[in-house]
């Protein structure tokens, strides 16, 4: 066993070996046919630093050529299977602006939206590539409306919309957590307008309500009945949108509370007018 170890730990060592010295070997040749057949044969074999490499050293000599298309090509595919997204990016506009008529051009539209896609961040960072993406995609359907890809694109919108749904979310929650009411309902309100079509619309509005029934309640004397008439109106809009609700009955009690309160504080005002 101890041998067959010291067997393999030699063999490994020999395999990396060899292969470092044909790869120097590569690099250093001036025989650039035969260096951009190995980078595409390293390529090939998904071995995409050292084909980033030899296609760049390979990249003045045929540029202007008709080998260098398909070397662009490989080359910006290399970044991406990196996963070094921002570059590949960048390299997949290049070959657009030198390559517009190229049958892959489609493709590498897409990709270069893709790419802005892979940047999307985690939920708690700031969200411009999810944005651009977004944009990147819509603008790639308008362009190529026939494209197979576009089922792809618009699934691809529709994720970076619940994410973007999602981060919108949390920060009103947080709002709503601290007792900051105003502040919770006024971003609630927003997530309704921004995503009129979400699956939690019914949720959305009566955060909505109880918000500004909890703000209206740790209001001064002066500004609450403004306030609950807002909780009011928000119900009734609530019902307006969601008439089959399963929320409404909540939703109308934070309204009964409102009236109650609005009631109470105008006889209040009788009483302390007729005192006087």
């Amino acid at each position: 066993m101890k041998l067959f170890r010291i067997l393999l730990a030699v063999s490994v060592l020999l395999f990396f070996t060899t292969s470092c010295n044909k790869y120097n070997k590569v690099l250093k040749s001036k025989d650039y046919e035969y260096k951009l057949k190995m980078a595409d044969e390293y390529y090939g074999k998904k071995k995409f630093k050292i084909a980033q490499q030899l296609y760049e050293e390979s990249f003045p000599v045929f540029k202007g050529t008709v080998k260098f298309e398909e070397l662009y090509y490989k080359y910006a595919y290399c970044f991406y299977n990196m996963e070094m997204y921002a570059d590949a990016e960048n390299l997949f506009k290049g070959f657009l602006e030198v390559f517009p008529n190229s049958n892959s051009a489609e493709e590498v539209d897409y990709m270069r939206s893709y790419c802005f896609y892979k940047q999307s961040p985690k939920l708690e960072l700031e969200q411009v590539n999810t944005v651009r993406a977004m944009g990147m995609m819509q603008t790639f359907i308008n362009t190529h409306p026939g494209s197979e890809r576009n089922k792809e694109a618009s699934d691809i919108i529709d994720k970076c919309r619940a994410k973007l749904e999602k981060k919108e979310y949390r920060a009103a929650e947080l709002y709503y957590n601290m007792g900051q009411y105003r502040a919770a309902a006024i971003a609630f309100t927003n997530i309704s307008n921004n995503y009129p079509e979400s699956a939690r619309g019914e949720e959305y509005k009566l955060k909505i309500v109880k918000s500004f029934y909890k703000f209206a309640k740790l209001s001064v004397k002066e500004k609450q009945i403004e306030r609950y008439e807002q909780v009011t109106d928000e119900y009734q809009d609530f019902v307006d949108r969601y008439p089959e609700s399963k929320l409404l009955k909540e939703a109308e009690s934070y309204s009964n509370l409102s009236l109650n309160h609005i009631k109470e504080i105008k006889n209040e005002q009788t009483q302390t007018s007729a005192k006087r």
